[in-house]
């Protein structure tokens, strides 16, 4: 696989203050103008102003100049044109029309959390003291921008643009290309590709160190609006993650997830775990039926208009 990060993502929205205020007080830091990241990694999450709320860019990274070739040539077949000047690819998604970037690039790795004791049927780490968790002592700051979800009116050609062209493997699929998921990192699952009546943003995706983590900063998120929850908490079935999906001020939606499947050898994978004919369903547990917008955003029509309006 030529590829092997995600570095980050850019999202267009109306009001791009808002949505950067917004991740600055759940503890993204604003390291340049419109940037946000973290000390480990400064670029994750870029924003900037747009007419209506969708991704703009995908910035990816490979091991050399060669794969960049290698890439370019696989478009090529495709009939989709990309450029390479200065060790960068530049191409469009031929559906969702938004720009992808690929880099010679190292992403910087990341520190493990600090071991927080547990307390487990027959198995005592933690006696006569309280967890960190209710004391205020356990970190609940995003990690990274893990994974973005699109919605596409053609699956089979998005599939085979994001795999076939770029180079992304295919780690799960959803029964009768229902949708699937592709990686270009140990994750599970870096870009998933699922069924739209127009092509669009479904969501993204921010890791947390654990499922505390998530509570604690979606309880931030449903303090400051009651309704943001669209669905979780819970654990996916496909990539196992944990998973509270949640709405920013500019009517994205977003996840917080931790403890996705990794997958470190691919043919061991493939040969033991992938399947492509997985049912619909979506988690192992959950409290509740998600809300539509987890299927589809509700502003849908309306970014329609949008992106006609855009000539998209």
């Amino acid at each position: 696989m030529p590829l092997n990060a995600l570095l980050d993502i850019k999202l267009s929205v109306p009001d791009p203050d808002e949505l950067i205020a917004f991740w600055v007080g759940l503890g993204l830091e604003l390291t340049a103008p419109g940037i946000l990241g973290t000390t480990e990694r400064p670029s994750q999450l870029r924003v900037d102003a747009g007419n209506y709320r969708h991704v703009a860019e995908v910035v990816l990274a490979c091991d050399s100049e060669d794969d960049l070739v290698v890439i370019m040539t696989n478009l090529a077949t495709l009939g989709i044109d990309a450029t390479v000047r200065d060790g960068v690819l530049r191409c469009r998604d031929p559906l969702a029309d938004h720009e992808i970037r690929i880099e010679v690039a190292d992403q910087a790795a990341l520190a493990p959390p600090s071991s927080r004791q547990r307390n487990r049927p027959g198995s005592l780490e933690r006696e006569n003291r309280r967890s960190s968790v209710v004391m205020g002592g356990h970190g609940a700051v995003p990690r990274r921008v893990g994974h973005v979800v699109f919605g596409t009116p053609d699956v089979a050609a998005s599939t085979r643009f994001y795999r076939d062209g770029l180079g992304l493997l295919v780690s799960d699929a959803i029964t009768d290309g229902i949708g699937t998921f592709l990686r270009c990192t140990p994750d599970h699952h870096n870009i998933f590709l699922m069924p739209a009546p127009i092509p669009c943003m479904n969501h993204y995706a921010l890791e947390m160190d654990d499922v505390d983590a998530i509570g604690l900063a979606g309880m931030k998120v449903v303090a400051d609006n009651p309704e943001a929850t669209v669905f979780g908490p819970g654990r996916h079935l496909i990539g196992s993650n944990q998973f509270w999906y949640l709405l920013d001020p500019a009517g994205g939606m977003f996840e917080f997830f931790s403890d996705m499947d990794q997958i470190t050898d691919a043919e061991r994978w493939d040969a033991e775990q992938r399947r492509d004919d997985w049912d619909p369903v979506i988690a192992a547990w959950q409290p509740a039926p998600p809300k539509d917008d987890f299927f589809l955003p509700s502003d849908w029509e309306a970014i329609a208009k949008a992106r006609d309006a855009a000539g998209r």
